[in-house]
């Protein structure tokens, strides 16, 4: 094999590989053994079936393509190696030359590591504002629980916005009963718009025993887009008593005998969560300047297909709970154009900072030890509900392993940058991964990107 590489920009290369067809010939025997796996041929066994017979049933040209489409990766690997190239995604080939019994010629262009200068770690200096909670924000958590320990009393008067009532409804269009469109004794909230359009306005002034008619128009099933005549009936309305704020709702809804403890204890929790989300914030703020700083760029191959991952994880996820992406295109009121280049600042973004990573990494020559790796494919497998071992197997097979594990060295040189930069809050405190561990979060500062 015969191959040179050529420099297309900073972060991208073409590789011109020339394959003599001596060279192909290992692929070319795995191709006919393959094939001939598989084709039945009256009068011979199953894989016993020989090349000129396959080359009469399957087509000479067939067993070609499959060899080269073999032969292919394995003589990129061999040129990269040659060249000691850092390549980074999938390379985009093209064939420019084959023949039978003729050598194969063709390019790889293919995204690369770029040249990466980290500025001295110590010089990054980060200031985020100070954690400060607000008595309004102890009162909204109060008020919180207030709701959860609310109690429903029935009462003899007509529902208003707030209130619960129990109801029947009954939908009919053009005098016809509509499959699944009748709910007897069902709870709603007044005014939370959580059933039918139309439904809450004519609740308000109705009491126990009263009935109204409204129209609305129906979203699913065989009269989607018809409006339909809609009968309710409301059977209580019911008024949500709230406790009162004292020392017996701190007794109620939580382990502190005084309302004091309670609102101290809230407040604990809240500086803990926030102290978390200021580290965080301190964190991207460094990385920001990092990347700026060394002026990386994004490799396009590898961003193009981040965005392609991050589209698809985005259709299957909204397929789930029974939508498409127009729906959610017309609910965020936003062109298809925009979120591609949403997705694409983002990818750029989060590549730039696995670039910065990786580069910090090899600097610092960050290993990852057994059990560092085992700790995070047990993490996975919790978050994908999945036994560790039937985890790690399916990484495996679908060959990210070595993600999983780039990841994990990722986090551990994050940790190092964190620890050698000086992040410090508007009032002068200065802010370590200490505070991160003594809040109680994982080890792994990189788990939230």
């Amino acid at each position: 094999m015969k191959s040179t590489v050529e420099t297309l920009s900073p972060t991208r290369v073409k590789l011109a590989i020339e394959v003599p067809f001596d060279e192909l010939k290992p692929s070319l025997q795995k191709a006919y053994r393959e094939i001939g796996a598989q084709v039945q041929v009256p009068g011979f066994r199953r894989g016993k079936v020989p090349s000129a017979v396959i080359d009469q049933r399957v087509g000479r040209g067939a067993v070609l393509n499959e060899a080269v489409q073999e032969a292919i990766p394995q003589q990129i690997l061999a040129a990269v190696q040659e060249h000691d190239v850092k390549t980074l995604g999938r390379p985009e080939v093209e064939i420019t030359e084959f023949a039978d019994n003729a050598p194969l010629k063709f390019t790889a262009e293919v995204d690369v590591r770029p040249e990466i200068t980290v500025p001295d770690l110590s010089t990054i200096k980060v200031e985020v504002p100070a954690v400060a909670i607000g008595d309004n924000e102890i009162d909204e958590q109060i008020n919180g629980l207030r709701e959860r320990f609310a109690t429903l009393k029935t009462v003899e008067r007509p529902a208003a916005e707030g209130d619960y009532v129990q109801l029947d409804l009954n939908a009919t269009v053009d005098g016809e009963e509509v499959p699944g469109g009748s709910a007897t004794n069902i709870s709603h909230e007044v005014g939370s718009k959580q059933l039918l359009p139309g439904l809450d306005e004519v609740l308000v002034g109705l009491s126990a025993g009263e009935e109204a008619t409204f129209t609305t128009q129906l979203v699913g099933g065989d009269f989607a887009g018809r409006d339909a005549e809609v009968k309710v009936v409301v059977r209580t309305v019911k008024d949500k008593q709230l406790p009162e704020i004292d020392d017996d709702f701190a007794q109620l809804a939580s382990e502190f005998d005084t309302l004091e403890e309670l609102k101290g204890d809230l407040r604990e929790r809240l500086t803990k969560v926030k102290k978390v989300e200021q580290i965080y914030a301190a964190r991207d703020e460094a990385l920001k300047q990092l990347v700026e700083a060394a002026e990386i760029p994004a490799p396009e191959g590898v961003v193009k297909e981040e965005v392609e991952g991050r589209k698809q994880a985005m259709t299957d996820q909204l397929e789930r709970i029974g939508a498409t992406l127009q729906d959610y295109l017309a609910s965020e009121e936003k062109t298809e154009e925009q979120i591609d280049q949403e997705l694409t600042e983002a990818a750029q973004e989060g590549v730039r900072i696995q670039l910065l990573l990786d580069t910090v990494a090899d600097a610092e020559d960050v290993q990852v030890s057994d059990d560092e790796f085992g700790h995070e494919i047990v993490h996975r497998a919790q978050r994908a509900q999945m036994q560790p071992q039937q985890y790690y197997d399916q990484l495996v097979r679908s060959g990210a392993a070595a993600a999983v594990f780039g990841d994990v060295r990722r986090g551990k040189a994050l940790a190092s940058v964190m620890e050698q930069v000086t992040m410090t809050d508007s009032e002068g405190n200065v802010l370590s991964l200490d505070d991160l561990r003594a809040a109680g979060e994982d080890e792994h500062a990189g788990h939230n990107h």
